[in-house]
């Protein structure tokens, strides 16, 4: 692909916006597009103040802050993104508006020209069907803040033409972007692993096990994750974080391994949604004082390695179905959720045998599917082999 060709981006909210000042920042000409002039208007005074900061930092220099606030160009129809040779969409998660949006594309731009969806939840395949020419249509899944985490999820579909998916991952490299190539299934890489980081620890929660700031505090404290479970839900949004496990599972054909919490659904029935409502699983708000952890190092220990081995079964089932590579898994879960290690070096590291064991326990306790072992875990523990050695 031309090295400069123009980016269109389609929706210019979050991701959107995120995503324009990536293309902008590796020199490509960019249109940004939205119905809602109000939102366009908002987009462009965040990523001034953006650029701003990072000229008062002495990121960047000013000059260059206005080269790159110049690339970048606002449109409030779909013709105008006709010249585009990749328009990433970025809109609302609901099919029947993105295969709309796709339709109108396909009418304006060229016939080399590439669409893309950033969904992070719905078939990329089943968005191709809608198109005339779905041979040229793929994922590519940008994570919050797009300018900032270097993770890109790369999901051809079943229609799309041989090549595309390397060429979109070497555009995303020039970009200064960490691809992933990932199947298209229900979560891809990242939303269908770290299931088990929101799901386990509402587990543990619900059987009383710990409290909502124990369970966060020992992800940190001694698991070394950046955020714990609880705190990371309150930050995503309750609803949209409830709406994800419900979409996994539903697409898994109801497997128990994703099954949504009924704790985390009556904190949404009652408005609990995170720090944008001020009260989720933690309250915020001025005055507030945070709840104290029970700092019982035992206790934590149990609590880390309960939620870790769940995670490390997920990531070694991804590999086993064909999702992704063991290398591609491991940096996904860094490069788009910073996870403190490879969820798969870290299963070789605290040992693949003690992983299997803990899983047959705790599936023979609960006689539940969510704790089945993963057949590829089960083989490589039984053979001493790891996953990336």
């Amino acid at each position: 692909m031309k090295d400069m060709m123009i980016i269109g981006v389609a929706g210019a909210g979050a991701m959107g916006r995120g995503i324009a000042q990536v293309a902008a920042t590796a020199g490509h000409a960019v249109r940004l597009y939205d119905r809602d002039a109000g939102v366009l208007d908002e987009a462009m005074a965040f990523l001034r103040h953006i650029q701003d900061r990072s000229v008062t930092k002495g990121r960047i220099r000013s000059e260059d802050a206005a080269a790159l606030l110049g690339r970048i160009s606002t449109v409030s129809t779909v013709e105008d993104l006709g010249p585009c040779g990749l328009v990433v969409e970025a809109i609302v998660e609901r099919e029947e508006v993105k295969k709309e949006l796709f339709a109108s594309l396909e009418a304006v731009v060229t016939p080399e020209s590439v669409l893309a969806s950033n969904t992070s939840s719905l078939s990329i395949t089943a968005l191709a069907a809608g198109l005339q020419h779905p041979d040229r249509f793929i994922g590519l899944h940008f994570f919050n803040p797009a300018p900032l985490l270097p993770l890109v999820e790369v999901v051809p579909a079943l229609q799309t033409r041989s090549g595309l998916d390397e060429e979109m991952s070497a555009l995303m490299r020039q970009w200064g972007k960490q691809p992933a190539l990932a199947k298209d299934t229900p979560g891809f890489i990242v939303n269908r692993v770290a299931r088990p980081f929101y799901g386990e620890a509402i587990r543990i929660l619900e059987e009383g096990v710990a409290d909502v700031a124990t369970i966060d505090w020992a992800m940190t404290a001694l698991g070394g994750f950046r955020m714990g479970p609880f705190a990371l839900m309150d930050l995503i949004g309750n609803d949209v974080n409830y709406a994800v496990t419900e979409s996994v599972w539903t697409a898994f054909h109801f497997d128990p391994r994703y099954t949504p919490s009924f704790a985390q659904k009556r904190n949404v029935d009652a408005g609990w949604l995170g720090r944008k409502s001020g009260k989720g699983w933690h309250a915020y708000g001025e005055g507030v004082e945070a709840a104290a952890p029970r700092m019982d190092k035992d206790l934590g220990q149990d609590i880390l390695w309960r939620i870790l081995v769940m995670l490390i079964n997920e990531a070694a089932d991804a590999v086993f179905w064909g999702v992704a590579s063991a290398e591609d898994v491991d940096n996904a879960m860094q490069g788009g959720v910073n996870y403190p290690k490879g969820l798969l070096a870290w299963g070789e590291e605290v040992g693949l045998d003690r992983c299997v064991e803990t899983l047959d326990r705790l599936h023979a306790e609960y006689g539940e599917g969510r704790y089945r072992c993963s057949p590829l875990l089960r083989s490589r523990a039984r053979e001493g082999r790891g996953f990336l050695s």
